[in-house]
């Protein structure tokens, strides 16, 4: 018997607190599925048969009913986005169609939706403590949406959708990941005049390591294409280098436009087969906006308010390129814009984000970022051992005041050809209380950073500064769990709510007190001087209302494809979503323009982000507002941090959103703290 169908010789089904990563190959994944996937029915069917029941013997059950095969799951989609190879992919893309249909089945099964309701007709089922009462709740509520009440052919078409869609939504992400990978430019030295010296070795030392020497490789990946982007002063290449950012998704080996199409249908399929009339309307159902309309209306209205703002920066920006670069230059261009917006920061406050570099190398960052969550809320993270998928993976342990291990978790923050852009965090493992204890989660936090260069560590920007923290405030959420039940835990939250542990953290960032725990130049020890420190501060909100109505655009992109475009119809969604981003760019935009081809927030998934972006900016606003409460307390006042974890971090989904957030600010949330902040409102 070979080792891909020895249960006994396959990690996946050993796994265990530590995962044997090193252990783990592609052709473990179908067996190991096939395996935990025939358990889980003979579970289900068991739940669905017990006569007399009790919580402990039902709902309990029910809630840890997928918990192996979930975690098994996770590690081949995690393995194919951090070490992509074909086998990966094939590995995932074979399990992907058997594990959307159980859960569709499952969603769907008669029986189990029957003992759930009659669970909740027990004298014990309508006594539960809050939390658990919570889950009976939700978890009925979740039997009708995901269509436990449809019969005949709508069962049928319910689960021809959810696998064609977890199917046509990974072949979305891999043709993105794919492009990313498959583009390379090799240029000249003098070409990348202006860029920062520590870009130049990088990419001066991965084209010599190809073959290239006296050249440099540039990539698409963000530690590359930004400051390419903000500093170059060879304009063609800027633009070269734009334009393939753009054709990501649309070349036409790897075309994504007609899988959005059809993403979209699912979708509108899938919601109305549900009884609703969009899929905005399904997604938002149970979180805070609980409707496409009030998210759209939410977006809408802070566009609005920001638009002068925004135009204003416009015109300076135009007015400063006409003063530097004469009136016959040419007309500024969607690669322009960053380059001379750097040259206008510049000149106005005398700030280049680029002279923080220094004070931020990657392991300064993150043991300040321990120290501060360590003096807020009573957490000690050490550096542990554990196998791990690359050799640039470390693994953390996290402990309380009292020495009990919460939790554990990887970090993964350099790019890689084979591995998936932007920044992430997710869970593993999730524990929580138990009879004898607690049962350590754990997670893990992923990113493209900018990695060391020969003997020089990795230097953050500050956005990566912030991006790190962010990670580290959503794994903080799934660490500091402490509810009982496991559907509750941790981010399993309304995704207008879970960015608001992750967001808040940024705040720190930006604190003289927080940074002088952490920010020290890599050579010389030295704190951040005060006068860069005061240049930083002047420069925070330099074109905040550009950066805010950027994000706009992808929310209401996203809420239009999902509320007010007709997928069945004759229009296309690329060019339809081209023409509604248009109204929220400094320039013109290619009538080419497709960016919404390699946007994985929104496809990449049957749900993900899908409409769901405006997230952000709804749990910005939270985050805002509850700073308030640090800043006025003290930005490292234990009693402060303690109730955060007591009202948000260590909750979960064990009460409504909006009554966690009033029991920490003693409030409904001000929905101007984010406009002040930004300088978009007087202080």
């Amino acid at each position: 018997m070979s080792a891909a169908t020895d249960a006994s010789s396959n990690p996946l089904l050993n796994v265990g607190f530590r995962i044997p990563f090193d252990q783990i190959r592609p052709e473990h994944a179908g067996s190991a599925v096939d395996t935990l996937l025939a358990q889980a029915r003979d579970r289900v069917e068991h739940l669905a048969a017990a006569g007399a029941r009790g919580f402990a013997g039902f709902m309990h059950d029910l809630d840890r009913l997928t918990e192996e095969l979930n975690t098994v799951t996770t590690i081949v989609g995690h393995l194919d986005s951090v070490c992509s190879t074909d086998g990966w992919h094939e590995a995932k893309m074979a399990i992907l169609p058997r594990v959307s249909e159980f859960h569709t089945a499952l969603s769907l099964h008669e029986g189990l939706y029957a003992a759930t309701k009659a669970f909740a007709a027990t004298e014990e089922g309508q006594n539960l403590d809050p939390v658990r009462a919570r889950h009976l709740k939700l978890t009925i509520e979740e039997f009708q949406r995901e269509g436990a009440e449809l019969q005949g052919e709508a069962r049928t078409r319910l689960t021809e959708l959810n696998t064609r869609l977890a199917q046509v939504t990974s072949e979305f992400g891999k043709n993105v990941l794919d492009a990313t990978a498959a583009f390379e430019l090799y240029v000249a030295p003098e070409r990348l005049a202006g860029v920062p010296q520590r870009v130049l070795d990088a990419t001066a030392r991965d084209a010599a390591e190809k073959g290239h020497s006296g050249q440099h490789r540039l990539t698409l990946h963000a530690p590359v294409v930004m400051p390419v982007m903000t500093y170059a002063d060879d304009r063609e290449l800027r633009r070269e280098l734009w334009e393939a950012s753009a054709r990501v998704g649309i070349e036409e080996e790897r075309d994504n436009r007609p899988l959005i199409r059809e993403i979209l249908k699912l979708r509108r399929e899938k919601a109305q087969l549900l009884g609703f009339g969009d899929f905005a309307d399904y997604v938002l159902q149970d979180r805070m906006a609980g409707n496409g309309a009030r998210a759209l209306s939410f977006e809408r209205d802070l566009e609005a308010r920001t638009r002068p703002a925004f135009e204003r920066e416009n015109a300076e920006l135009e007015a400063f390129y006409r003063e530097q670069a004469g009136a016959q230059a040419p007309e500024l261009a969607p690669w322009d814009v960053a380059y001379w917006a750097e040259k206008q920061r510049q000149a106005k406050y005398d700030f280049d984000e680029e002279a923080l570099r220094p004070y931020f190398p990657l392991d300064r960052v993150l043991g300040g970022l321990f120290e501060i969550t360590r003096r807020i809320f009573g957490i000690t993270v050490t550096e542990d051992q554990a196998p791990a998928w690359h050799p640039e993976v470390r693994y953390y342990a996290i402990h309380d005041e009292a020495g009990t291990h919460l939790a554990s978790f990887y970090t993964d923050w350099f790019p890689r050809d084979a591995k998936r852009g932007g920044a992430w965090m997710n869970a593993f493992l999730t524990g929580g209380p138990k009879e004898d204890g607690v049962e350590p989660h754990l997670g893990l936090m992923c990113g493209n950073m900018t990695p060391p260069s020969g003997d020089t560590p990795a230097l953050l920007s500050i956005r990566e500064v912030e991006t790190v923290f962010h990670e580290f405030g959503h794994l903080l959420h799934h660490a500091l769990s402490s509810v009982p039940v496991r559907s509750l835990s941790g981010t399993q939250v309304p995704w207008d709510f879970v960015e608001l542990p992750s967001q808040i953290m940024e705040n720190w960032v930006m604190e003289r007190e927080a940074l002088d725990l952490f920010a020290r130049h890599h050579e010389t020890g030295e704190a951040i001087p005060d006068e860069l420190f005061a240049r930083m501060v002047a420069a925070r909100n330099y074109r905040a209302a550009s950066a805010a109505m950027r994000q706009y655009s992808f929310g209401l992109t996203d809420l239009s494809l999902h509320v007010e475009f007709d997928p069945a119809g004759d229009a296309d969604p690329v060019p339809y979503a081209r023409d509604l981003m248009a109204a929220f760019s400094a320039t013109p935009l290619p009538g080419n323009y497709a960016m919404i081809a390699s946007f994985n927030h929104l496809f990449s998934s049957p749900v993900g982000y899908g409409a769901g972006y405006y997230s952000y900016k709804w749990a910005e606003v939270l985050d805002a507002d509850a700073f308030s409460r640090f800043a006025q307390e003290g930005i490292f006042n234990r009693e402060t941090g303690r109730a955060f974890v007591q009202s948000v971090l260590s909750r979960g989904n064990s009460a409504d959103p909006a009554e966690l957030y009033r029991e920490f600010m003693g409030r409904d949330p001000d929905a101007d703290a984010l406009l002040r902040r930004s300088g978009l409102l007087p202080a």
